[in-house]
């Protein structure tokens, strides 16, 4: 009797297994130390056929790179309803990407920690990816603003709807502060198994949106006299 064929497995899903592991070989090991023949042994393949494939370590972490830097983005776009107000944009983003992040913390060790400081290409992907972010958080902010949406709170006490008419270079310092805030907070998340990502979010959003809603109310904080 002859020996019986195993169906071959296609190759973007054999693409994906390699993906997975190398993800998470580089975030637990960090990208120098992890090696080819671990991330092989890993995904369940022979060394030959992740070169084949994948061509190089280099190209292998830059895949790794691209791939998870579009699932970061498209899950905290998904996680954003336009039509909801400015607030409620901001938090659904924010739990969407703490969730995210908090689900794939070896991928947030590599886009955060491992591509930032192995080199200036990998360095490259990672402030595409963060550009597209700050842009989303930029617009969410400017139409906050073109709104003026008083807080909540502000609200219950009679607070009144006024336009700050906030420049846009300040809009656009607010987003990179966000976004700043959001990685150092998901960072700090994942080393702590008591912090959820609701919790996380929730932290974030006391911290910026208190300050956002009274400055789209018109009551901006300003330094003492000197």
């Amino acid at each position: 009797m002859g020996a019986v064929k195993t169906k071959r497995m296609p190759r973007a899903v054999r693409e994906q297994q390699m993906l997975d592991a190398a993800v998470e070989t580089f975030g637990r090991r960090g990208y120098m130390a992890a090696s080819m023949d671990e991330i092989a042994e890993l995904a369940g393949v022979s060394k030959p056929l992740v070169y084949l494939y994948l061509n190089s370590k280099e190209d292998l972490f830059t895949a790794c790179i691209r791939r998870e830097a579009a699932s970061l983005v498209e899950a905290v776009r998904n996680g954003v309803r336009t039509d909801l107000p400015a607030d409620r944009q901001l938090w659904d983003g924010l739990r969407a990407f703490f969730a995210h992040t908090g689900r794939h913390p070896h991928a947030w060790t590599l886009l955060y920690l491992q591509a930032r400081t192995h080199g200036e290409s990998f360095a490259g992907e990672v402030a595409a990816m963060r550009e597209e972010i700050v842009a989303f958080v930029t617009q969410l902010i400017a139409v906050a603003a073109r709104e003026a949406l008083p807080h909540p709170r502000l609200r219950s006490c009679g607070g009144t709807t006024t336009d700050p008419d906030l420049p846009e270079r300040e809009v656009a310092g607010l987003a990179e502060a966000l976004v700043g805030a959001a990685e150092s907070l998901a960072a700090w998340a994942n080393t702590d198994d008591a912090v959820s990502s609701h919790q996380a979010a929730a932290t974030l959003m006391n911290f910026a949106w208190a300050g956002l809603g009274n400055l789209m109310n018109g009551h901006p904080w300003s330094p003492p006299a000197a």
